[in-house]
């Protein structure tokens, strides 16, 4: 066994108490350590011992430091973010989105698109990479995540079509998308979290009041008017919110339709002008 397998085998043996994933946080912290793509490390791991900075990588992987703010990076859709305190990290449920976006609009594609919460620009980012001839606008009310955006726009080369800017929701804001987009926070404020989420990441991307529904409340009303003809909205929900979730776009005038995550979980509502 290679002085790297050893240290994977150790680490993995110290993750084994803190984490669901000790063998693929092992992998991931090592290629980051190393600085080459966990593909290259499993395939063709190079012939050199564990950099000094996996053991401190490990250690805070063990105190219950998420993986991504261990490392600084995220993969979400067709592309890499970067990610940090401050800001909430993407998960692959929400792929569901864009999936559900590429169904609606088939060969065609969103002129327009809006991203509702955008943190690291994860949505609307994502989009604009599916649909190279789009332009869209991601808000969020937190400057630290506008900041991780506008860096993840530049280095992805895409700053050119991408806009942020800092706002409440839909307050002030003027014109029609073809596509919207919204992550908001859904978590009842009571109810427990994963390991290390509500440790680490920020409360208010997270928690939305007693039922986790208050932000939804305030979308509800606001959705319709930004819609273009023939647009879509498409707003992920917690997997035990597509009823009570719903019932609020309904109150509002809209027939919601339901998506389902890969687990067949429901994931988001779909509205369509």
């Amino acid at each position: 066994m290679s002085k790297l397998a050893r240290a994977l085998a150790r680490a993995t043996a110290q993750l084994s108490t803190t984490s669901d994933t000790p063998r693929l946080d092992a992998e991931v912290l090592m290629a980051a350590a190393l600085g080459i793509g966990r593909d290259r490390l499993i395939l063709d791991p190079p012939n050199v011992t564990a950099p000094d900075a996996f053991a401190s990588m490990v250690e805070r992987r063990c105190a219950g430091e998420p993986v991504a703010y261990i490392t600084g990076q995220r993969a979400f859709w067709t592309i890499d973010l970067e990610v940090g305190p401050g800001v909430l990290i993407p998960r692959p449920d929400s792929e569901t989105l864009l999936v559900a976006a590429v169904e609606h609009f088939g060969r065609g594609a969103p002129a327009r698109i809006l991203d509702l919460g955008t943190g690291p620009g994860t949505l609307l980012l994502a989009a604009l990479d599916e649909w190279p001839t789009a332009s869209g606008i991601g808000v969020d009310t937190s400057p630290v995540a506008l900041s991780y955006a506008q860096r993840n726009a530049d280095r992805l080369g895409l700053a050119a079509r991408a806009a942020f800017q800092l706002g409440n929701w839909a307050t002030g804001l003027t014109g029609h998308f073809d596509l919207i987009l919204c992550n908001p926070p859904y978590v009842a404020t009571a109810a427990e979290t994963g390991p290390g989420v509500a440790e680490y990441e920020p409360a208010e991307a997270l928690f939305a009041g007693a039922d986790g529904l208050d932000d939804y409340r305030r979308l509800a009303p606001a959705i319709g008017g930004l819609l273009a003809e023939g647009g879509l909205a498409v707003i992920e929900i917690g997997h035990d919110q597509a009823d009570s979730a719903a019932a609020l776009f309904i109150a509002a005038g809209h027939a919601p339709l339901l998506a389902r995550d890969l687990a067949g979980r429901p994931r988001a509502l779909l509205i369509k002008a």
